[in-house]
């Protein structure tokens, strides 16, 4: 098809084409675009379509691709040039594999900006950074690079995941987060707000938690809040499964039928169930409309949106600006070397006792990573990859470096069959050997909490199966659950059993034909073998470090195991297995880097005062050897700097389903822990000098507006060249309008300089006005002021400090002829957040396992009241509950100002009473202070109003 016009604007093109096109469809026709599977439409030139390509770190699961460092390796580059040359690569390599295969989507499932709240969740190496403001540089970045430099047609559309407050893999479907204002408006919006406003982003996709005690899927409020920040229309699309879980996990509304009609009226555009049969949900919106539930106009508005996010990318145009893109375009030189470029500026050099650079004679390399490199869920598959001793023996030659995983190889004996167990080279396993050689042999890979791999020496093929009949196929840790991981079991006599963690059955040999097979979930069943060690992993390891000049320990996670999605991690600490590593190693006295490839920090214990010098390279891609070993050997300046908090420990971080930052102290913004390293970390091969730190304000002279640059002079003292990254932060000591705490620390800005030996320039770096505002939840929106210390070095270091003070109005609030929302309160104990009705609005109630809490409003004036009215529901059928409320100041206990005195009964949670509540004291004792609403039994607070002459 066509157009006739050709309007000049992508936006203008794709609400032509999508408005010409759904003008030409029935209400079937347009009901069987909702879901993700679309089929082909032949009389309106439809082709079928399909939503989603995965592209997070490079194109994943269609085959070869170039693969860059993960997400959070590349917001450790704090290089946005770099992530938009990046997202150039991926979305000309999806491009790519769209030519090769038309049914490649061109609509991609990427970036995740989930500001990485809890160090334990296990997707962090998906999201960018602990900060939303450096999360949202990144993605802008990033979907810059995927929707392309052409006016009027986007290579791809990026998806912006996940909408919102999405940070926990326990019980991921089922939970609910916690969002007062503050939190949402400072911490959660602007990683979404500002690429949306960037105008690179074509679709959102919801995260399967619930807000408030409300599915993120039915979130009217807030996908409509979302929508308004972007310039053009914004395609919703579910996340997989989500709306069967609507129904089936959360229980949120009885059928099907009603809860595909909510979705469609809270936003939702495209349902993502079912695989690709797209019959459920054809026949789920059919009936909706058959019974009223939802109009014609909301299935031709979700219509309207999907085919605007397919007309950006040309496809209803002759023309194709991208038709030159071929398969060869794929893992090109040039991508080739960004990625190499990408994991040079991902490492963040953490410690340097003078040991690096590297200049060896002899080096060793050990660890479960010194020479091995691993994929994620959401990588693609890699042409090739470089691991850390390849990476150093390319450059210093195979003689100098020699290198050891620190593992034992074992052979494990099967009573039963009275044999070794063996593969073949075509990998069938079974346990018939009655010698030992290299087909008994097995590399045993201990990755903490008893989880074992086992790799043969013979084949280098993984012991596992997606099959209860075990072999020994794979080339790497998979799928998603690992199918090649065990949970090893010693019994007292110090035999062995295996426990399939793919199937979650006991390992057993089968009498006759002596396989391995997964097949029994009792324990008793399960084979006991006798483990035998072939070669000892720790004399091994001993004997090379002693006869090595340098050694590096090589240690981190595979992200398929103890953390990944579904899966939060259990633990910050390295594994038993590394730490045991660490302390044989040391026993040589050889000057030792502790090299850490991991999605996630680690607290380290004793070893970060041990150690010599410290990196940090996330899982980088297939470059990862070549990019570290150049910033190890020096041949690359270092570059990156920690996007996340490493804390000293597990107790450090809140509980990772306490998603109010604020009241529990979290993230780096708030946490009163020192860390074992600060966000914003990193070292330079030099030393820098820092002077003249200046704010600027571009207001003339206003006193209620904050700085929008600041200026610094820095000098390199060193002998080397240095990238300085210059991170300004500003953390809030005085904020009497803000009424709860505010932050402690924000980054407000960043730039880069480069400075050769003995150069000095001064550095302009513009500041997020955010950084300076809280949200007021009287007035809802951000304001300004009381005093702050601005400071250059990173979060926790102060290299050069100054002070401001703007303007604050710190005026108490007055109660009368005011109506407060609950959930705009100052401080909460003891409550929890939940929904006013199905689709919007929030409400305050008792938290979970307690019969009472309350919540503070600060700085209120409690004069001229003369009656107050409560919005009450109960959490269910049943009594009303209490409510009451109480002034509170710092001279006198807390005085009882008034109570429930009717009690309905309540019929269900959605319907809502207005309760007079009598004042006990017309008059109490202070003319301002807190005011404390304390909630008890089965009941929910909406809203107060204050009532005057």
């Amino acid at each position: 098809m066509t157009p006739s016009q050709s309007p000049q604007t992508a936006h203008d093109r794709a609400h032509h084409d999508a408005t010409t096109i759904v003008d030409q469809l029935t209400i079937t026709e347009k009901i069987s675009l909702l879901h993700q599977a679309q089929p082909a439409i032949d009389h309106a030139g439809l082709a079928p379509f399909t939503t989603g390509t995965e592209a997070l770190h490079g194109v994943a699961w269609l085959g070869e691709a170039t693969t860059f460092p993960q997400p959070i390796g590349l917001a450790a580059t704090w290089d946005t040039d770099l992530i938009t040359r990046i997202g150039t690569a991926v979305a000309t390599e999806v491009r790519a594999h769209h030519a090769i295969n038309p049914t490649v989507s061109l609509n991609v499932w990427a970036p995740v900006v989930n500001p990485l709240r809890h160090p334990l969740w296990g997707r962090n190496e998906e999201g960018y950074s602990e900060d939303p403001h450096l999360t949202a540089d990144c993605a802008i970045a990033y979907t810059q690079g995927l929707r392309g430099q052409h006016p009027t047609v986007w290579t791809t559309v990026p998806t912006l995941k996940h909408f919102l407050a999405y940070n926990n893999e326990i019980d991921r479907a089922v939970t609910s987060s916690d969002m007062r204002p503050r939190v949402l408006e400072e911490y959660e919006y602007p990683a979404f707000r500002r690429p949306l406003a960037a105008g690179t982003i074509g679709a959102v996709m919801p995260s399967y938690n619930l807000v408030n005690e409300r599915p993120n899927h039915l979130a009217k409020d807030l996908l409509d809040t979302l929508r308004t920040w972007s310039p053009h229309p914004i395609a919703v699309v579910s996340d997989a499964a989500a709306p069967t879980n609507v129904v089936e996990g959360e229980r949120y509304l009885p059928t099907h039928i009603e809860s595909h009609a909510a979705m469609l009226h809270a936003g939702i555009d495209s349902f993502t169930d079912n695989d690709r049969n797209n019959q459920p949900t054809i026949d789920r919106l059919t009936a909706a409309l058959d019974q009223g539930l939802i109009t014609e106009e909301h299935i031709t508005q979700a219509a309207y949106r999907l085919l605007y996010l397919r007309a950006l990318t040309g496809e209803f145009r002759t023309e194709n600006p991208y038709g030159h893109i071929t398969a060869n375009d794929i893992n090109t030189p040039e991508h080739q070397a960004l990625a190499r470029e990408a994991a040079a500026k991902n490492v963040v050099i953490l410690k340097n006792n003078e040991t690096l650079p590297l200049r060896p004679t002899s080096l060793a390399v050990v660890g479960p990573f010194a020479d091995h490199t691993v994929t994620d869920w959401y990588s693609g598959t890699p042409p090739y990859t470089v691991t850390l001793a390849q990476g150093l023996r390319d450059r210093f030659g195979d003689t100098t470096v020699t290198t050891h995983s620190g593992w034992d190889t074992i052979a494990l004996w099967s009573p039963t069959a009275r044999g070794y167990v063996t593969t073949t080279q075509q990998g069938t396993v079974d346990a018939t050997a009655r010698t030992l050689n290299d087909t008994t042999s097995w590399e045993m890979g201990e990755w903490g909490q008893g989880v074992i791999t086992l790799r043969s020496r013979a084949t280098t093929r993984y012991l596992g199966g997606a099959n209860w009949i075990l072999d020994a196929h794979a080339t790497r840790i998979g799928g998603w659950v690992a199918q090649e991981a065990f949970q090893l079991h010693e019994h007292a006599d110090h035999t062995i059993s295996l426990l399939h963690r793919g199937s979650g059955k006991w390992v057993r040999v089968q009498h006759g034909s002596h396989l391995l097979v997964a097949d029994t979930t009792d324990p008793a069943a399960a084979e006991r073998f006798t483990r035998h060690t072939v070669e000892s992993g720790a004399l091994a390891v001993s004997a090379l470090v002693h006869n090595a000049n340098h050694v590096i320990v090589a240690v981190g996670n595979d992200p398929h195991l103890h953390g990944r999605e579904t899966e939060d991690r259990p633990t910050l600490e390295l594994p038993a297995s590394a730490q045991q590593l660490w302390r044989i190693v040391t026993q040589a006295h050889t000057p030792t880097t502790l090299a850490i490839m991991s999605s996630y920090p680690y607290t380290l214990g004793p070893i970060a005062d041990e150690a010599d010098a410290i990196i940090w390279s996330s899982h980088a891609g297939q470059e990862l050897g070549h990019g570290i070993t150049d910033i190890l050997v020096g041949d690359h300046e270092p570059w990156g700097r920690l996007a996340q908090e490493w804390v000293t420990d597990d107790t450090c971080p809140p509980h990772i389903l306490n998603y109010d930052i604020i009241a529990s102290q979290g993230t780096y913004w708030y946490n009163p822990c020192e860390p074992l390293f600060d966000f914003g970390a990193g070292l330079t091969y030099t030393t820098i000098a820092y002077s003249d730190l200046t704010l600027v304000t571009n207001t003339d002279g206003a006193t209620t507006s904050a700085p929008t640059h600041a200026t610094v002079t820095i000098t390199n003292t060193g002998e080397r060249t240095a990238h300085e990254l210059v991170q300004v932060y500003t953390g809030q000591t005085w904020a009497p309008h803000v009424r709860s705490t505010p932050p402690a620390r924000r980054l407000a800005g960043y730039t880069r300089a480069t400075l050769t030996p003995g150069d000095s320039t001064t550095v302009t770096v513009p500041l997020n006005p955010e950084a300076f505002a809280t949200w007021d939840t009287r007035t809802h929106a951000f304001v300004t002021g009381g005093d702050y210390d601005v400071w250059v070095g990173t979060s926790r270091t102060r290299r050069i400090v100054t002070h401001l003070s703007l303007d604050c109005d710190d005026a108490p609030l007055t109660l009368a002829a005011t109506t407060l929302r609950a959930i705009d309160f100052d401080d909460p104990h003891r409550v929890r957040l939940s929904n006013t009705t199905l689709l919007s609005g929030d409400c305050v109630a008792p938290a979970h396992g307690f019969t009472q809490g309350s919540i503070d409003f600060h700085n209120v004036a409690f004069t001229n009241v003369t009656a107050v009215t409560a919005h009450l529901s109960g959490l269910g059928p049943g009594e009303l509950g209490t409510v009451s409320l109480h002034c509170i100041d710092n001279d006198t206990p807390p005085l009882q100002w008034t109570t429930t005195h009717e009690r309905p009964t309540c019929t269900d949670r959605y319907t809502w009473h207005a309760v007079n509540l009598p004042l006990l004291d017309t008059n109490p004792p202070t003319a301002h202070g807190t005011l404390r609403i304390t909630v008890t039994g089965n009941v929910r607070v909406n809203t107060i109003t204050f009532h005057a002459d």
